[in-house]
């Protein structure tokens, strides 16, 4: 069975214009709309998605307890780190970078 990792890279490589490359700055792998960077893996279980303040709150998203590579961001950061364990999470997750998507510049 593929890993969720690969799993949702398959998912999220059908939403047009969404590209998966070897992250600049976090190592690993990135996600990019359009050569605009928007999301990075930490790990095969942990994305950081840059979702914006708004639609993280409009969202009822928090920042999860034990994070590792962001234990101080701040409360109004653009960006979530959002983890994933099963399917389910794999699927909100794909809609979550859709509304991502939505919020960045055309």
């Amino acid at each position: 069975m593929a890993s969720l990792k690969a799993e949702l890279l398959r998912k999220l490589r059908t939403i047009e214009g969404v590209e998966d490359r070897p992250s600049p700055v976090a190592g690993g792998t990135a996600l990019f709309w359009r050569d605009q960077s928007f999301a990075h893996f930490h790990n095969d279980n942990e994305l950081d998605l840059r979702l914006t303040k708004k639609v993280i709150k409009a969202q009822g998203l928090t920042h999860p307890e034990g994070s590792v590579h962001h234990a101080n961001r701040a409360a109004g950061s653009a960006w979530i780190e959002l983890r994933f364990h099963d399917a389910a999470a794999v699927d909100r997750i794909c809609d979550l970078v859709r509304l991502a998507i939505a919020e960045l510049p055309a």
